[in-house]
């Protein structure tokens, strides 16, 4: 195992294009900071950086959220919630309604404003002495707990591997592992059962779940196990159901650990609105929509790939296979593409944000047929503009 104190470049010096980082099994100790202070990666940058200010008027594939939310009876609830600003939030139907959802009782379920504050909790609430991050992943996990004054290892993921995970690449002295799945931005499915190898007695295995409610039946997911020792899993409601101005998410974990994060939380931490927005979104109703809407995502993604491969002899390649509502693809230029598709009137993702990858991969958000299709033409004009 390979251990790096900067993870931009190996011993032979940077990596070469298609890899973007160490191999699976590569270890890289970070420093502290949010991204800066000696590293390469912006830890901060998000997609909705893409469609701010200059890019608001550009057709969204840069954020993970699915089009054409939150649904007009979700809205609703939220607004029929206002006639009850004057009080203060009351948690308990919401976390009873996520309970049941899952299975499992009140005691291991914490709402919070978005699964961003989870990691903020985990990070300041833990004990830990020997966090790992598994990468590329989203890199609010790695920020918070840089920010909490961890130094954070990582375990890079290999795109000749698939970006699939190894468990013995994680180091067994790690206590605190953190993980996606489905992981953004790679789009990979990892089984839940060698997820659930990392399990360890003493360490605490950080699964983000956040992109599950978008896999049909979300297989592979550990929400409601309880065998799986040290397990948290954290879930949000922004992604399918377009709440990302409301901030709801949740944690699933023992009773242990849930009473030591909610020490951690402020008063009221999340409105009455967004606890209206989470107890509504796990009504039979709710899930049947939500199962749909995964069913067609997958149907959508289906398409994007296949339009994608026809750009194999321009260098374009998708990391395969893709279960997200998301794409990760790399190609030579990927940043003077990605700018030929702003003038184009396409917002796409920047890549090299992400630890483990580079400035030649990109991330695209699934949309709907027509949508795909319009993308694909600017995108074909990208590349041709890109080899003149």
């Amino acid at each position: 195992m390979h251990t790096d104190r900067d993870d931009r470049d190996g011993p032979g010096g940077r990596h070469g294009p298609g890899d973007g980082g160490q191999g699976v099994g590569a270890r890289a100790t970070g420093g502290q900071g949010s991204g800066g202070h000696g590293d390469a990666h912006d830890l901060r940058h998000h997609g909705d950086a893409e469609v701010r200010d200059d890019g608001s008027a550009l057709v969204d594939l840069a954020v993970n959220v699915r089009a054409d939310t939150p649904p007009a009876w979700l809205r609703e609830r939220v607004a029929e919630s206002l006639a009850g600003l004057a009080a203060y939030p009351d948690g308990r139907a919401a976390r009873a309604a996520v309970a049941a959802r899952h299975g499992l009782p009140v005691e291991r379920v914490l709402l919070t404003a978005g699964a961003a504050e989870a990691f903020v909790l985990l990070a300041r609430a833990l004990k830990v002495r020997q966090p790992i991050v598994v990468h590329p992943q989203f890199t609010e996990p790695e920020a918070a707990l840089r920010d909490a004054g961890h130094t954070v290892d990582r375990v890079l993921l290999r795109a000749g591997d698939g970006f699939r995970l190894d468990p013995s690449a994680v180091p067994e002295d790690a206590d605190l592992v953190v993980i996606g799945n489905p992981t953004n931005p790679t789009s990979v499915l990892h089984p839940a059962a060698l997820i659930a190898e990392l399990a360890r007695p003493g360490r605490t295995l950080v699964v983000d779940e956040a992109f599950m409610d978008a896999v049909p039946d979300e297989r592979e997911t550990l929400a409601g196990r309880t065998d799986v020792p040290g397990l948290v899993v954290l879930r949000s409601l922004t992604k399918t159901w377009g709440l990302a101005g409301l901030r709801i998410g949740y944690v699933l974990a023992s009773p242990e650990t849930i009473a030591e994060l909610e020490r951690a939380q402020p008063l009221w931490p999340v409105s009455t609105p967004a606890l209206a927005a989470a107890e509504a979104c796990m009504t039979p109703r709710a899930l049947a929509e939500q199962e749909h809407a995964a069913r067609r995502v997958a149907i959508d993604r289906a398409h994007l790939v296949a339009g994608l491969r026809e750009f194999a002899s321009d260098g374009v390649r998708v990391a395969e296979p893709a279960e997200g509502p998301f794409v990760l693809i790399g190609l030579p230029g990927a940043a003077a593409v990605r700018s030929r598709l702003r003038r184009l009137g396409f917002a796409v993702r920047r890549g090299d944000t992400f630890p483990g990858l580079d400035d030649t991969w990109l991330r695209l958000a699934v949309r709907d047929r027509a949508t795909v299709n319009r993308f694909l033409q600017a995108l074909d004009q990208a590349l041709s503009l890109r080899d003149r």
